[in-house]
This record gives structure tokens, C-alpha cells and sequence, in this order.
């Protein structure tokens, strides 16, 4: 490991808003915050625009960016704290184990941008809005809690309108080309590192949002899925 990167990670220790791997968290963050207002979380959040963006521009709302590399973390953890954004804090874990840190209908809002988007079929499950991951969110969104995708992935945004559809989500935003649209709302203008990189080579932005079904379809949904992906190889 990197002299810089081990200085951040000492440094992440001494961060008041970052939280590694916590116990006895889920049902206390309103501790943490020091107020009882739901929280927004930006998965897998890399440097943490999305987090630091959404807290400057709700400041009366909480906003957590998980992900499980520090070095990332640091960045939007260490900007939070240069502005003194009180309601902005950082998690590192796991994507896979998000269930532990959080109790039911203590999270409001979930944000995923540009997030891996997986392409290979065989990689399916680990996508962030694969069913897997949407049986996880529901363990503590609120009833009614959006979920807000922004992708230059072309094959993820397809692939999220394909679940969204067959596990019975609701549909409340479906924009296949965010800049293009003739009004942006303020947190779709945020610009994440990797929005920038246009890894896709698409130059195309797309954000769909949307909310869960009181209970997800089972196990043999996603059998259907996963033919699904396989025919359209």
C-alpha cells in the first residue's frame, strides 16, 4: 500500500463522520446526527460527491455515502468536514452486508451512481439494483422510499427498467438523457468523478427513480431474470 494511502487511512480513525465497520449501529444513528431525520444513502459512493452534494443542497436533511474502500472514502469525508457538513457522514462495509447497519424504516432515500455496472451476465447479481440487492433495501427503506439510479451504462439503465417491471416497483422516473431535458433538477446536476471519466463512451446520462413493492416476488422471479439475461446475450 501507497504512502498517501496509508496516511488517509490513519487519518479516516480520527473522522468524526466515518464509521468502519460499526456495531450496535442500526436503530441509533438519529445518536450519531444528533437529530431523528431520515437518511438518504449514496451506495458504493467512491469519493463521496453524491453525499457531500445532497448535504449542501438539503441541509436539514442526513446523508450517508457507503463504500468499503477508504481511500475513496477520505475524500468526501474530509471535504464534509472542511465544511463543516454536520449532516453528512461515511460508512465503510460492504454493499452485501447494508442490512446490518440499518433498522426498518430508518432509511429514506437510496442514491446509485455510477455504480459497476457488471456487463457480463455471469456478474448479474452483483449489480446494485439487481433483486438480490433490492430484498436488502427493503429491509429498512420506508414504505414508499424512492430508490434513484444515474448511469452512463446503457445496460444497466435497461436492465433496471427489465427489474423494475417484473418484481412490480413503480416507476416514477424514467430520463434516458438527464442534460437534454428542457428542466434539471439540482441534485441530478451533481457530477460524481467517474460521470466525468464517461466510461460508457455514451455521452449520455441516465436516471431512473423509483420505489418498491410491498413484497418483492420470490426466488423464481429471478430464475426468470436470469434466462432472461442468457437469451439476450
Amino acid at each position: 500500500m501507497g504512502q498517501k494511502k496509508l496516511v488517509r487511512f490513519a487519518e479516516l480513525d480520527t473522522f468524526s463522520n466515518v464509521l468502519q465497520f460499526p456495531k450496535d449501529i442500526a436503530g441509533n444513528w438519529s445518536v450519531h446526527f444528533k437529530n431523528n431525520q431520515l437518511i438518504t444513502l449514496e451506495l458504493a459512493c467512491g469519493k463521496g460527491e453524491y453525499a457531500v452534494g445532497l448535504g449542501r443542497l438539503f441541509p436539514q436533511r442526513n446523508f450517508i455515502g457507503i463504500d468499503l474502500k477508504g481511500n475513496r472514502i477520505w475524500v468526501g469525508a474530509k471535504k464534509a468536514l472542511q465544511e463543516n457538513l454536520t449532516n453528512v457522514a461515511f460508512l465503510r462495509t460492504q454493499i452485501d452486508q447494508i442490512a446490518t447497519y440499518f433498522s426498518k424504516n430508518e432509511v429514506q432515500e437510496i442514491w446509485i451512481t455510477f455504480p459497476d455496472p457488471q456487463l457480463r451476465t455471469s456478474k448479474a447479481k452483483k449489480r446494485l439494483t439487481h433483486p438480490k440487492f433490492l430484498r436488502l433495501y427493503q429491509q429498512f427503506l420506508v414504505s414508499g422510499g424512492l430508490i434513484h439510479l444515474k448511469t452512463d451504462s446503457p445496460d444497466l439503465y435497461q436492465f433496471t427498467k427489465t427489474v423494475i417491471n417484473m418484481y412490480d416497483c413503480q416507476l416514477i422516473t424514467d430520463c434516458d438523457n438527464v442534460y437534454a431535458a428542457e428542466e434539471i433538477k439540482p441534485e441530478l446536476k451533481i457530477k460524481t468523478h467517474y460521470e466525468s471519466l464517461d466510461i460508457a463512451g455514451s455521452n449520455r446520462i441516465h436516471y431512473l427513480c423509483f420505489s418498491l413493492p410491498e413484497a418483492l416476488p420470490g426466488l423464481e422471479k429471478d430464475e426468470l431474470l436470469k434466462q432472461l439475461l442468457k437469451e439476450d446475450e
